[in-house]
């Protein structure tokens, strides 16, 4: 068999990774969200002189391609500021509801990448997000789920 056309190994030859989705939807971040991405951006920097100290070709061409997501959205990032005094829900507010059992939560509704729902930040693009925008205390919302329930907002503030 001929091996004229076959791809020799070449070890200093890394694989062009693909760009991360950077999806379609506004790149809106609150003042916090624009320093996690800077802190992100930092962070791949740091980590890219180390594995350029190693040779970690590897690892170089993943810190890359991340490193082309992270400037891109802080090149894109529109930093929202919520009103000081927030009549209604809007995107940077924290907002606290009150469940059907008498539980408590509090969430900030915040951009994609600094969304951490466990924190209780949201991102604005969440169906609980979208139901509590526009919306004042003493409004009720409907929560989803195995056991959809009725909840009422009792508190709205700056983020």
């Amino acid at each position: 068999m001929s091996v004229a056309f076959v791809k020799e190994p070449n070890e200093d030859q890394v694989e062009v990774l693909p760009d991360r989705d950077l999806g379609s939807d506004p790149n809106i971040v609150t003042r916090r969200g624009l320093s996690k991405i800077d802190e992100e951006i930092d962070g791949l920097n740091r980590r890219k002189d180390a594995a350029r100290e190693a040779g970690d070709k590897v690892a170089i061409a993943h810190i890359d391609r991340d490193l082309r997501y992270w400037l891109t959205r802080r090149a894109t990032a529109d930093v929202v500021v919520p009103p000081p005094s927030p009549a209604t829900a809007q995107f940077g507010c924290r907002v606290t509801i009150e469940r059907e059992d008498g539980r408590e939560q509090s969430f900030t509704i915040v951009g994609i990448d600094e969304a951490d729902p466990g924190t209780g930040y949201l991102s604005y693009l969440s169906p609980l997000a979208r139901s509590l925008v526009n919306k004042g205390v003493g409004d009720e919302i409907r929560i989803g789920g195995p056991k959809p329930q009725s909840a009422e907002i009792v508190a709205i503030s700056a983020g």
